[in-house]
């Protein structure tokens, strides 16, 4: 991802053309805008849809459907970057964080914003088309659930459980597309997925929750309170048991648990981060539910894989 931008910079400075420096250093804000250098997103969106599709193929997809999926989670998570910064054009600049942004910065507009989502948004319907029409009329809910959630930060204070819900979304399309049914394993994927999401999004909140306070903005850190840690270390117990459960109804064997294990030890950690509640330490301990997630997908591969 880097690379990527560095590469734009290093064609502007080769380009001789005004005209063609302009359109590179749109791209690069275009780029900035979907978080193309901060894939942190894409991949906690991805490794729940990946566990979805290998314990309703009970092991490698359809070729088609993976593809549809995995690059579905990039464009969507793309996508709703672009709605999110446009949802939150007046409040990014007040945030240290986020004043940065390319459309909390003013280099582009909040129509380049819309643009942008609604571009990306269609890329990913023409590729959903691929799949069976269950899976087509379930996108519908997909896409209002993602492009609702930056705005839920207005009304109440778990816009976190919608974003669970908005990621967690990804599990029954998954099964709809592979198996062209839902189960109760479904659902259980759908709950882990929700729990999940609002643990390691409210870690994520816990490094802004003053300046958060000071906007009005609402967040489920803010919520919690002093009883942050505590409800995180729930909803993290709950995830454990949910996962436990998926296990068992899929009759998922040993590599499965060792991963839910390494996954269990990662809370650990994540808890020992975010014990004195420090903004670079929360953030940190949001990044790492990315190798929980791996470990979770590890696990089912490497059982379905041995079996």
């Amino acid at each position: 991802m880097k690379k990527l931008m560095l590469l734009f910079q290093l064609l502007k400075k080769l380009s001789p053309a005004p005209g063609y420096q302009h359109i590179l250093q749109k791209a690069e804000y275009y780029a900035y805008l979907i978080r193309f250098d901060r894939p942190i997103g894409t991949l906690l969106l991805l490794w729940p849809t990946l566990w979805a599709l290998w314990i309703a193929a009970k092991g490698w997809p359809d070729n088609t459907v993976l593809f549809v999926f995995v690059a579905g989670v990039f464009l969507m998570r793309s996508a709703g970057c672009a709605i999110n910064d446009y949802a939150d054009r007046n409040i990014d600049p007040h945030v240290a964080r986020t004043q940065n942004r390319p459309l909390a910065a003013g280099l582009i507009s909040p129509k380049e914003a819309l643009i942008v989502f609604a571009v990306i948004s269609a890329l990913a319907f023409i590729l959903v088309l691929f799949l069976n029409k269950l899976t087509i009329y379930m996108s519908f809910v997909g896409l209002a659930l993602a492009a609702s959630y930056p705005f839920m930060k207005r009304y109440h204070y778990m816009p976190q459980v919608h974003l669970g819900a908005a990621f967690g979304w990804a599990v029954p399309m998954a099964f709809t597309a592979q198996a062209n049914e839902i189960t109760p394993v479904t659902w259980l994927l759908f709950i882990a997925t929700v729990l999940w999401a609002t643990a390691y999004d409210t870690m994520y909140a816990m490094a802004d929750r003053d300046e958060d306070i000071k906007i009005g903005v609402k967040s489920t850190a803010i919520l919690f309170g002093d009883g942050d840690r505590l409800i995180i270390g729930i909803l993290q117990v709950l995830l454990l048991l949910d996962l436990i459960l998926i296990g068992r109804q899929s009759q998922l064997g040993l590599y499965y648990y060792l991963g839910v294990m390494v996954a269990a030890g990662l809370g650990v950690y994540q808890q020992y981060l975010i014990k004195d509640r420090e903004p670079k330490k929360c953030i940190q301990a949001f990044l790492n539910n990315n190798w929980l997630g791996m470990a979770i997908f590890v696990g089912i591969f490497v059982d379905y894989y041995s079996a």
